[in-house]
Parts: structure tokens; C-alpha cells; sequence
């Protein structure tokens, strides 16, 4: 009864917690990184061009305070906040939330696995 009890890791809906898998999984052989952030999409027409496109997960996410959009650089991108990080955190030593395998790029990137010696 004591597995009851458990705090489930963070304040990441299933929605995000899936948007963030997708966006940090190996993509065309090149593991991406948290300090990168996210790419987001821009309009190319209308009364929007050039304005980021925001996914309704990625507008939450920005909404509740785990990641900002910077905009400063070529290309809009996402990055976590303090809070952000401290829950991506949470969500990686979770194993039903994050298999430890296929992140472990991410997990040693936040120093919850040790970096493997050259």
C-alpha cells in the first residue's frame, strides 16, 4: 500500500510529459540537448508571419512558468525555467515517465547519470 503514497514526479500533465519525450528523442541520429531548448515553428503568412507557432502544450507550458520562449535568436526557440528543470528532473528519474535507456543523454546532461569516461 505504500506505492499509494508516492508523489508522482512533477507538474507535467501526460500531454506534456509526452510533448517533451517527442522533443527530446533521438532525431535523424543526433541526440538533442535541454540546454539547446526547443525549435519552434514560425508563420509564414498571414497576420502571424514570422510569429512563433505555438503548440496549446507549449503555450501551457509557457503559461504555468517551466519554459520561456526566447525569441532573440534566427529562430524562436523553448527553454525550461529553474522550475522547468527542477520537473524535467523529476520526470527523468522516473522510470514510468522516462525510459532511463533511450534518455540517457538527458539524464547525464542533468547529472542524474554519470557521464561515461573517454
Amino acid at each position: 500500500m505504500s506505492t499509494l503514497n508516492q508523489p508522482i514526479a512533477a507538474g507535467f500533465t501526460p500531454g506534456e510529459r509526452d510533448y517533451i519525450r517527442r522533443e527530446l528523442d533521438m532525431f535523424f541520429s543526433t541526440y538533442p540537448t535541454v540546454a539547446e531548448g526547443f525549435m519552434v515553428k514560425t508563420w509564414r503568412g498571414g497576420v502571424d508571419a514570422g510569429k512563433p507557432k505555438l503548440s496549446p502544450v507549449a503555450k501551457g507550458l509557457i503559461d504555468r512558468g517551466l519554459m520561456r520562449l526566447d525569441t532573440g535568436s534566427r529562430a524562436p526557440r523553448l527553454f525550461f525555467t529553474i522550475e522547468g528543470l527542477a520537473e524535467l528532473r523529476a520526470m527523468m528519474t522516473d522510470r514510468r515517465f522516462a525510459d532511463p535507456k533511450k534518455f540517457q543523454h538527458i539524464r547525464q546532461e542533468l547529472g542524474i547519470d554519470p557521464v561515461p569516461e573517454s
